[in-house]
């Protein structure tokens, strides 16, 4: 851990774990509530090589360490073993639209395993070439050990996501993954082969066969291989419940019966209520394309092809598949699921145009196996490690699926036997008596697909040269952006400005935080100063990092000691990754509520990388928003 010494040099010097009631952090700084400040060593504190300074306001001990402050709070948290509290910034969450924030939640659950998926991806795909070209057969034991090491994470990917999602939650990781392990235990399903005890809801949409039961409630099985939301869902539950757990029970058994009631609750919950809904909602979805593609195969065709990634990744696209297989055994055709064709054919051809457009190293690492893997079929490397996190790209991929299925509804395309994915599905779509314009249909529908999702992408997909794949720019992920020699910083705010060493702040007032000025606001708005990317978004709302698509690093903090506002009197127009235009708005704040508050409004506006330039500041003492507020050249 990066910065394990400096947390344990910080805990010892704030009077030790015991003398730490609770730590959260903003922006900048550590915010510790001490049960007695006179046992910190302040002026120690202040020496370290790591530490800006140190202050006390508002009953707190802040440590001002910077823009890195969140690495090292994560560090403090583990050193000191203080679990129940959690980072501020993962237990509340970026603000903003529910879809923004449970895209958010999505990438930052598969970020730690994308890496991982992409090689899983790409040894499927090429295992799946090398049986189609007849280098290996699928009973050879080389097919057998590469098909395993591909599949793997995808067959177990609960367990992964339980580990990655809990930790997202603030839970203990390991009851994450212990839950993930149970909704794949392999006997578990291996049970739903057999005769049913009986059957509930008979002759209804929610007809359920029952194999086993729970206390004498019936267990609704179904398969959670390669499933994503029942696990998240499983995760957020079960770390509301530790949590409440930890309050309860006392410290000297904590370590095994908080775990021990843990899992006693969240599983069969998970079995008993998260499954069944799963499973309904598949069932009401696969009854409800049926009805629609009897009523218009066009209008299904562009449903269900623009909407399949969105089920696949709620899982509710098992909704389909026994349509799917039972229209293939009584009819020898089957035309739900024609329309999906087109979908990983429109995920390529959104990723190749990320290929081209974007300048990020990283994203492209992401991008080049994730663009290999969804030839043959694979799209979970695209979706979860390129397109969604980006938003724009898989909306157009959803658009571009969609066209294509309208495709494949208007031709009637059958598909003859449920089989390969990806390039290896075209056979499927060859009729008995030969190669007609069904295959032709499904052509036409995949390439239709995958130049539209390219085309859109390329020149609509808000793809920024120096973004990386959770769409925050290069430079908050300490990758250099291409830079510019000059730049021009506008106002933000309306107001009168104010020399830096004037705030309140000693922290802002000395240039520790950066260089720049303070502005007195005259209206409770804040614009973008320039082009960029939201790199820091606090959950109080007080204070927004911007990183301008040439790489300056940009810091405003609205008014003094507003965090303890804990959000109230703010509006966020924005989120964190978002792309942003000079002069967008971004926030507003009620002046009068949080003067009444007694919070000052002076609101510091400073260049964190100002080593990188040289930094001309504007000499107006009033100032409108979308003035010249800073002029930067970059040095040498």
């Amino acid at each position: 851990m990066k910065y394990e010494q400096l947390a344990k040099d910080i805990i010892a010097n704030v009077g030790g774990k015991e003398n730490v009631s609770s730590v959260v952090h903003c922006i900048t700084r550590l915010r510790f509530k001490l049960r007695d400040e006179s046992k910190a060593n302040t002026e120690i504190l202040k020496n370290m090589d790591d530490v800006v300074t140190v202050m006390k306001s508002g009953g707190q001990y802040q440590v001002v360490i910077g823009n890195h402050v969140p690495d090292v709070y994560k560090a403090v948290v583990s050193v000191g073993g203080f679990q129940s509290q959690q980072p501020v910034e993962e237990e509340e969450g970026s603000k903003g639209s529910l879809f923004n924030r449970f895209i958010d939640m999505i990438s930052s659950i598969f970020t730690p395993v994308l890496g991982v998926l992409a090689a899983s991806g790409m040894i499927k795909g090429f295992n799946a070439l090398f049986l189609s070209i007849g280098w290996l057969t699928d009973s050879s034991g080389t097919y057998q050990i590469l098909n395993a090491t591909g599949d793997a994470l995808f067959y177990f990917l609960p367990i992964f996501l339980g580990y990655t999602a809990i930790k997202k939650f603030g839970g203990t990781p390991f009851i994450g993954m212990a839950i993930g392990a149970a909704l794949v235990y392999p006997t578990l399903s291996t049970l739903t082969t057999g005769d049913p005890l009986y059957t509930i809801f008979g002759g209804t949409l929610f007809e359920s066969p029952i194999h086993i039961t729970f206390l004498g409630i019936p267990v609704i099985l179904m398969s959670y291989s390669s499933s994503v939301i029942p696990i998240i869902l499983s995760a957020f539950f079960a770390s509301k419940v530790e949590k409440w757990l930890r309050t309860v029970i006392p410290d000297v058994v904590k370590a095994f019966i908080v775990p021990l009631f843990t899992l006693l609750i969240v599983v069969p919950v998970t079995f008993l209520v998260i499954g069944p809904i799963a499973t309904w909602a598949s069932t009401l979805i696969g009854q409800g394309s049926l009805f629609l593609y009897n009523l218009s195969p066009v209008i299904a065709g562009l449903l269900i092809g623009g909407f399949w990634q969105v089920l696949v990744i709620f899982g509710l696209h098992w909704g389909l598949v026994p349509i799917a297989i039972n229209n293939v055994a009584t009819l020898g055709y089957d035309t739900i699921l024609s329309p999906v064709f087109a979908a990983s054919f429109a995920q390529i051809g959104a990723v190749l145009a990320i290929l081209i457009k974007t300048k990020n190293q990283k994203l492209k690492t992401l991008s080049y196996p994730a663009f290999i893997s969804g030839i043959f079929g694979v799209t979970e490397p695209a979706i979860y490690g390129v397109t969604l996190p980006l938003k724009k790209p898989f909306i157009i991929s959803c658009i571009a699926a969609g066209i294509g299925g309208a495709i494949a509804g208007l031709t009637d395309v059958k598909g003859y036997i449920i089989g390969g994915l990806g390039i290896f599905g075209i056979p499927s779509y060859i009729s008995p008596t030969g190669i007609n314009m069904n295959l032709w249909g499904a052509l036409i529908s995949i390439i239709v697909g995958f130049i539209v999702a390219f085309l859109l992408t390329l020149f609509f997909g808000g793809i920024n040269k120096s973004q990386d794949s959770t769409g925050k720019t290069t430079a908050s992920n300490q990758v250099a952006a291409t830079k510019l020699e000059k730049e021009e910083v506008k106002s933000p705010l309306n107001g009168e400005v104010k020399a830096l060493s004037k705030v309140k702040d000693e922290a802002f007032a000395s240039g520790a935080l950066g260089h720049g000025i303070a502005i007195e606001p005259s209206e409770g708005k804040l614009y973008a100063p320039a082009d960029g990317t939201v790199s820091a978004l606090f959950p109080t709302k007080h204070a927004i990092g911007i990183t301008t698509d040439t790489g300056v690093d940009i810091l405003i903090h609205i008014g003094m000691d507003t965090v303890q506002l804990e959000g109230k009197h703010f509006t966020v127009h924005t989120t964190q990754g978002e792309i942003v235009r000079k002069g967008q708005l971004l926030i507003e704040f009620d002046m009068d509520e949080i003067t009444k508050a007694g919070k000052p409004l002076t609101t510091p506006i400073v260049i964190t990388n100002y080593r990188e330039f040289h930094l001309e500041v504007t000499d107006k003492k009033q100032i409108h928003q979308g003035d010249l507020l800073f002029r930067l050249e970059t040095k040498g």
